[in-house]
C-alpha cells in the first residue's frame, strides 16, 4: 500500500474536528480551573490531539474495510473498492492506529485514557460486522454522536483538570446532539449500496424529504443551548453567542431541505462539508468565549 493510499483510508479532512475539539476543551477547563498554559503543557495538548486525530483515521480506515462491498457502489474509487488497498490492509493500519492512540491517552491520563477508550469502542462497533450498530438507524447516529460530539470536548476537558464538571458534559451534548441529526449528511448518498446490505440508516427509513426535515432540528436548536448555560451560571456569559451558530445550522438545513434528491447523488453533499466546518467553528467560539 502506497503512502497516498494510507492517507485516503484515514481521510485526512475529517481529522480536524478532533484537534480542535480536543484543544479547545483542554484550553477551556485550564482557563475555566486558574492553569497556566505553559510550555510544559505542550506535551499532553499534542499527545491528547494526537491521539484523537489517530483515533477518527483508525476508526476510518476500519469503517472502509468493513465496508467494501457497500463502497463498490457508493464510492467504487476509493482505495479499497478500487484494488488499491486490500481490507487487511486498511484493518492493520486501524489496529496500529488504535493501538497508538490508546498509547498516548494513557499517557495524557486516566479520565483522558477511559474516555477515549470508550470512544474507541463505539467506532469499532459501529462497524464490526459481528454488531454492526451501522445497521440501525437512531443508534449508528448516536455511535457517531457520542464519540465525536459528547466524549470529544470532555476528553478535552480532562486533559487538565476533572471531567466531572458540569460545563464539559453541557458543550459535549450541545455538539453530541447536533451530530446526531448531521451524521445523517453522509448516508443519503449511499443508498443504495447500504439498501444492497442491510444498513437502516435514516434515509433508508423515513425516505430521503422526510428524513432532511427530521435532521433540521438538530441542525439549528442545540446551539440555543450555549445560551441557556450562560445564564444559568454553568458557562462563560461569553459563550452566549456561539447561540448565533444555529443560523448557520439553519443555513445548513436549508439546504438540505430545498433539494434533499441532491443528498442522494454524489459522494457527499455540500451540507457534509458545513458539518465539519461548523463543528470548528463551535470548538474555536468555545476557546475565544473562554479566553474572553
Amino acid at each position: 500500500m502506497k503512502p497516498y493510499e494510507l492517507i485516503e483510508l484515514f481521510r485526512l479532512p475529517t481529522l480536524l474536528p478532533p484537534a480542535t475539539g480536543i484543544l479547545s476543551g483542554a484550553i477551556a477547563s485550564a482557563v475555566a480551573n486558574g492553569i497556566v498554559l505553559n510550555a510544559g503543557a505542550i506535551p499532553a495538548l499534542a499527545l491528547a490531539s494526537a491521539s484523537a486525530m489517530l483515533l477518527n483515521g483508525a476508526s476510518n480506515s476500519f469503517n472502509q474495510a468493513c465496508d467494501v462491498k457497500l463502497d463498490k457502489i457508493n464510492k467504487p474509487t476509493r482505495p479499497l473498492p478500487s484494488g488499491r488497498a486490500t481490507a487487511g490492509e486498511a484493518t492493520t493500519l486501524a489496529a496500529a492506529a488504535y493501538a497508538v492512540a490508546l498509547i498516548f491517552a494513557a499517557m495524557v491520563g486516566t479520565a483522558f485514557m477511559l474516555l477515549a477508550g470508550t470512544a474507541a469502542l463505539l467506532t469499532i462497533l459501529y462497524s464490526w460486522p459481528a454488531v454492526r450498530l451501522k445497521n440501525h438507524g437512531w443508534i449508528a447516529n448516536a455511535a457517531i454522536a457520542l464519540p465525536r460530539g459528547l466524549l470529544l470536548l470532555v476528553a478535552g476537558w480532562s486533559v487538565f483538570a476533572t471531567p466531572l464538571s458540569p460545563a464539559p458534559w453541557l458543550m459535549g451534548s450541545i455538539l453530541g446532539i447536533f451530530l446526531l441529526g448531521a451524521a445523517s449528511t453522509k448516508d443519503f448518498a449511499d443508498m443504495e449500496g447500504d439498501r444492497r446490505y442491510g444498513a437502516r440508516t435514516l434515509p433508508i427509513i423515513y425516505g430521503v424529504r422526510t428524513a432532511a426535515w427530521i435532521m433540521a432540528p438538530f441542525l439549528t436548536l442545540p446551539f440555543l443551548l450555549f445560551a441557556w448555560g450562560a445564564a444559568a451560571g454553568i458557562l462563560p456569559p461569553a459563550v452566549a453567542f456561539l447561540s448565533l451558530l444555529s443560523l448557520w445550522g439553519a443555513y445548513i438545513a436549508h439546504t438540505i431541505i430545498r433539494d434533499p434528491k441532491r443528498l442522494a447523488s454524489g459522494e457527499n453533499h455540500p451540507s457534509w462539508l458545513h458539518m465539519y466546518l461548523l463543528m470548528a467553528a463551535a470548538h474555536l467560539g468555545i476557546v475565544t468565549a473562554y479566553l474572553i
